[in-house]
């Protein structure tokens, strides 16, 4: 077999062979794996939604029955997105604010008076070990706990005047846990009103 002659354009097309047949297995391996991530996803999102609802992850057949969302922006422009699983119990919410060290993400459910029934974190950048006990400083046995509360009566931290415990040494994320919870709790009785245009913004 003759030996390729070493050229620019030679290389030119062994390199633009070699992206070609890396990008049609990327494109493959994609392919395949797309289903199963997808089908991954929305397991642990009707598990994480079974959990904060308090049903039976087998005995409890809980059913989606609308999703609504609710977008509105915040005084800085930042758009939030609430996303909210209708179900025979109440729903559950997805919300999230800006927590010590970024993003927090909060799943809460409600049962249709608007009481808490329970919540599970789904992201956050808090410090491992104080901000990060967000996890479990409000759930049923935890010193923070919300669980039965409403946020209608109001949920804020004791050193702000509140009935909530804050996280030790982390006031500030404790308030924008607190302030997750509250608005998801808004977005779901269709009292959210956006910073900019002052209106109250509708499930839709």
């Amino acid at each position: 077999m003759k030996k390729l002659e070493s050229s620019l354009t030679n290389m030119v097309l062994v390199l633009t062979g070699v992206a070609v047949i890396m990008g049609c297995l990327l494109a493959f391996v994609n392919h395949v794996t797309a289903g199963p991530i997808s089908e991954q996803k929305q397991l642990e999102l009707e598990n994480g939604i079974k959990t904060v609802m308090q049903a039976e992850p087998q005995g409890d057949n809980l059913t989606v029955s609308k999703i609504d969302t609710v977008k509105t922006t915040e005084a800085n422009g930042k758009e939030l997105i609430y996303i909210i699983y209708n179900n025979e119990k109440g729903a559950a919410v997805q919300s999230s604010t800006m927590g010590f060290g970024g993003e927090l993400k909060v799943l809460v459910g409600f049962d249709h008076d608007g009481n808490i029934l329970g919540y599970t974190l789904l992201e956050h950048q808090e410090t491992p070990g104080l901000g990060a006990k967000a996890d479990q400083w409000f759930q049923k046995d935890g010193k923070g706990c919300i669980i039965g509360k409403n946020p209608a009566e109001g949920l804020t931290v004791s050193k702000d005047g509140g009935n909530v415990d804050a996280i030790t040494a982390s006031t500030i994320t404790s308030r924008a846990f607190l302030l997750a919870v509250t608005n998801a709790y808004n977005a779901y009785k269709g009292n959210i009103t956006d910073a900019q245009s002052g209106a109250t913004k509708q499930r839709k």
